[in-house]
Protein backbone atom coordinates (compact mmCIF):
# COMPACT_ATOMS: atom_id res chain seq x y z
CA UNK A 1 0.00 0.00 0.00
CA UNK A 2 2.95 2.09 0.94
CA UNK A 3 4.70 1.67 -2.49
CA UNK A 4 1.60 2.53 -4.70
CA UNK A 5 0.98 5.70 -2.44
CA UNK A 6 4.39 6.66 -2.95
CA UNK A 7 4.36 5.95 -6.93
CA UNK A 8 0.89 8.05 -7.35
CA UNK A 9 2.73 11.15 -5.38
CA UNK A 10 5.77 10.94 -7.80
CA UNK A 11 3.91 10.67 -10.58
CA UNK A 12 2.26 13.46 -9.40
CA UNK A 13 5.04 15.41 -8.99
CA UNK A 14 6.01 15.05 -12.05
CA UNK A 15 3.12 15.95 -13.45
CA UNK A 16 3.02 19.03 -11.35
CA UNK A 17 6.77 20.18 -12.58
CA UNK A 18 4.79 20.80 -15.99
CA UNK A 19 2.24 22.77 -15.06
CA UNK A 20 2.94 26.58 -15.39
CA UNK A 21 1.62 28.71 -12.63
CA UNK A 22 -0.92 31.05 -13.38
CA UNK A 23 0.72 34.37 -12.63
CA UNK A 24 4.00 33.07 -14.87
CA UNK A 25 1.05 32.45 -17.87
CA UNK A 26 -0.23 35.90 -17.10
CA UNK A 27 2.96 37.23 -17.25
CA UNK A 28 3.70 35.83 -20.67
CA UNK A 29 0.55 36.89 -21.87
CA UNK A 30 1.11 40.12 -20.98
CA UNK A 31 4.79 40.01 -22.32
CA UNK A 32 3.41 38.79 -25.60
CA UNK A 33 0.70 41.44 -25.68
CA UNK A 34 2.86 44.24 -25.05
CA UNK A 35 5.35 42.60 -28.06
CA UNK A 36 2.08 43.15 -30.60
CA UNK A 37 1.37 46.26 -29.47
CA UNK A 38 5.02 47.16 -30.41
CA UNK A 39 4.86 44.91 -33.43
CA UNK A 40 1.59 46.77 -34.43
CA UNK A 41 3.28 50.24 -33.82
CA UNK A 42 6.25 49.51 -35.66
CA UNK A 43 4.65 48.30 -38.73
CA UNK A 44 2.28 51.17 -38.87
CA UNK A 45 5.11 53.93 -38.23
CA UNK A 46 7.62 52.10 -40.51
CA UNK A 47 5.52 51.76 -43.43
CA UNK A 48 6.95 53.97 -46.04
CA UNK A 49 10.92 52.18 -45.27
CA UNK A 50 9.03 48.39 -45.68
CA UNK A 51 7.36 49.90 -48.55
CA UNK A 52 10.74 50.60 -50.70
CA UNK A 53 12.36 47.18 -49.07
CA UNK A 54 14.67 48.99 -47.09
CA UNK A 55 13.33 47.28 -43.60
CA UNK A 56 11.29 43.91 -42.94
CA UNK A 57 9.63 43.52 -39.68
CA UNK A 58 8.84 40.17 -38.47
CA UNK A 59 6.89 39.10 -35.22
CA UNK A 60 8.07 36.12 -34.02
CA UNK A 61 6.75 33.77 -31.05
CA UNK A 62 8.14 35.98 -28.65
CA UNK A 63 10.74 38.24 -30.24
CA UNK A 64 9.98 41.07 -32.79
CA UNK A 65 13.30 41.35 -36.05
CA UNK A 66 13.74 43.65 -37.54
CA UNK A 67 16.06 43.88 -40.85
CA UNK A 68 17.70 46.65 -41.86
CA UNK A 69 19.50 46.57 -45.74
CA UNK A 70 23.36 48.08 -45.74
CA UNK A 71 21.60 50.19 -48.62
CA UNK A 72 19.56 52.02 -46.19
CA UNK A 73 22.31 51.77 -43.39
CA UNK A 74 26.14 52.26 -44.66
CA UNK A 75 28.28 53.36 -47.50
CA UNK A 76 29.37 50.64 -49.85
CA UNK A 77 32.67 48.84 -47.44
CA UNK A 78 31.64 52.17 -44.59
CA UNK A 79 30.68 51.72 -40.64
CA UNK A 80 29.25 55.26 -40.62
CA UNK A 81 25.33 55.30 -40.60
CA UNK A 82 24.11 57.43 -43.66
CA UNK A 83 21.55 59.65 -42.31
CA UNK A 84 18.27 58.26 -43.72
CA UNK A 85 19.05 55.54 -41.95
CA UNK A 86 19.70 57.90 -38.57
CA UNK A 87 16.29 59.14 -39.49
CA UNK A 88 14.94 55.28 -39.63
CA UNK A 89 16.34 54.05 -36.47
CA UNK A 90 15.19 57.57 -34.18
CA UNK A 91 12.02 56.59 -35.44
CA UNK A 92 12.19 52.81 -34.14
CA UNK A 93 14.20 53.94 -31.15
CA UNK A 94 10.73 56.43 -30.29
CA UNK A 95 8.63 53.62 -30.31
CA UNK A 96 10.96 51.24 -28.25
CA UNK A 97 12.72 53.59 -25.50
CA UNK A 98 9.82 55.31 -23.75
CA UNK A 99 8.83 52.09 -21.92
CA UNK A 100 11.52 49.99 -22.60
CA UNK A 101 11.51 46.31 -20.93
CA UNK A 102 12.69 44.14 -23.69
CA UNK A 103 16.18 43.73 -25.02
CA UNK A 104 17.29 44.33 -28.34
CA UNK A 105 19.82 42.30 -30.23
CA UNK A 106 22.01 44.41 -32.75
CA UNK A 107 23.18 42.03 -35.20
CA UNK A 108 25.64 43.03 -37.92
CA UNK A 109 26.09 40.55 -41.07
CA UNK A 110 27.66 41.00 -44.40
CA UNK A 111 28.30 39.28 -47.88
CA UNK A 112 31.18 37.20 -48.48
CA UNK A 113 33.44 39.19 -50.57
CA UNK A 114 36.34 39.63 -48.69
CA UNK A 115 37.85 42.74 -47.51
CA UNK A 116 39.55 44.92 -50.13
CA UNK A 117 43.21 47.20 -48.96
CA UNK A 118 41.11 50.11 -48.51
CA UNK A 119 38.77 48.98 -45.39
CA UNK A 120 42.28 46.36 -44.58
CA UNK A 121 44.32 49.67 -44.07
CA UNK A 122 41.85 51.15 -41.43
CA UNK A 123 42.07 47.94 -39.34
CA UNK A 124 39.37 46.38 -40.76
CA UNK A 125 40.64 43.08 -41.82
CA UNK A 126 37.74 40.99 -41.59
CA UNK A 127 33.99 40.75 -42.33
CA UNK A 128 33.52 39.69 -38.51
CA UNK A 129 35.29 43.07 -37.69
CA UNK A 130 33.09 44.83 -40.36
CA UNK A 131 30.45 43.33 -38.99
CA UNK A 132 30.63 44.42 -35.12
CA UNK A 133 31.69 48.12 -36.32
CA UNK A 134 28.43 47.89 -37.92
CA UNK A 135 26.08 46.42 -35.44
CA UNK A 136 28.13 48.62 -32.76
CA UNK A 137 27.14 51.60 -34.57
CA UNK A 138 23.75 51.36 -34.78
CA UNK A 139 23.78 50.15 -31.11
CA UNK A 140 25.29 53.43 -29.90
CA UNK A 141 23.13 55.69 -31.88
CA UNK A 142 19.73 53.84 -30.72
CA UNK A 143 21.23 54.27 -27.30
CA UNK A 144 22.07 58.27 -27.93
CA UNK A 145 18.47 58.24 -29.38
CA UNK A 146 16.96 56.96 -25.73
CA UNK A 147 17.28 53.12 -25.88
CA UNK A 148 18.42 52.02 -22.71
CA UNK A 149 22.56 50.62 -22.28
CA UNK A 150 21.90 47.98 -20.57
CA UNK A 151 19.44 46.55 -22.44
CA UNK A 152 21.20 47.05 -26.07
CA UNK A 153 23.53 44.88 -27.00
CA UNK A 154 25.70 44.16 -30.56
CA UNK A 155 27.25 41.54 -31.83
CA UNK A 156 28.73 41.30 -35.75
CA UNK A 157 28.39 37.98 -37.83
CA UNK A 158 30.50 38.66 -40.71
CA UNK A 159 29.38 36.33 -43.51
CA UNK A 160 28.09 33.89 -41.54
CA UNK A 161 24.00 33.09 -41.12
CA UNK A 162 23.41 34.84 -45.28
CA UNK A 163 19.62 34.82 -46.24
CA UNK A 164 20.13 34.40 -49.86
CA UNK A 165 22.99 33.26 -52.21
CA UNK A 166 26.16 35.33 -52.16
CA UNK A 167 26.57 33.91 -56.21
CA UNK A 168 24.26 36.92 -57.27
CA UNK A 169 24.34 40.78 -56.52
CA UNK A 170 20.78 40.94 -55.43
CA UNK A 171 21.99 37.91 -52.70
CA UNK A 172 24.99 39.68 -51.80
CA UNK A 173 22.59 42.93 -51.15
CA UNK A 174 20.64 40.94 -49.17
CA UNK A 175 22.67 39.09 -46.40
CA UNK A 176 24.34 43.14 -46.06
CA UNK A 177 22.26 43.63 -43.27
CA UNK A 178 21.47 44.65 -39.58
CA UNK A 179 18.72 42.95 -37.59
CA UNK A 180 17.16 44.20 -34.70
CA UNK A 181 15.85 41.23 -32.58
CA UNK A 182 13.13 42.95 -29.69
CA UNK A 183 13.26 40.11 -27.10
CA UNK A 184 11.00 39.74 -24.14
CA UNK A 185 13.08 39.46 -20.28
CA UNK A 186 12.70 36.30 -19.74
CA UNK A 187 13.95 35.29 -23.70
Amino acid sequence: MTKSMTLCALVAALLMAGCVSQQKYDESQQRNAELEAQYQQLNSTMGSEVASRDMQITRMQDAIKISLNDQLLFPSGGWEISEGAKTSISKVAAILAPHQKNKINVNGYTDSTPIGPQLASQGVTTNQILSQKRADNVMQFMISQGVKANMVSAHGYGEANPVASNDTAEGKAQNRRVELTIASPNK
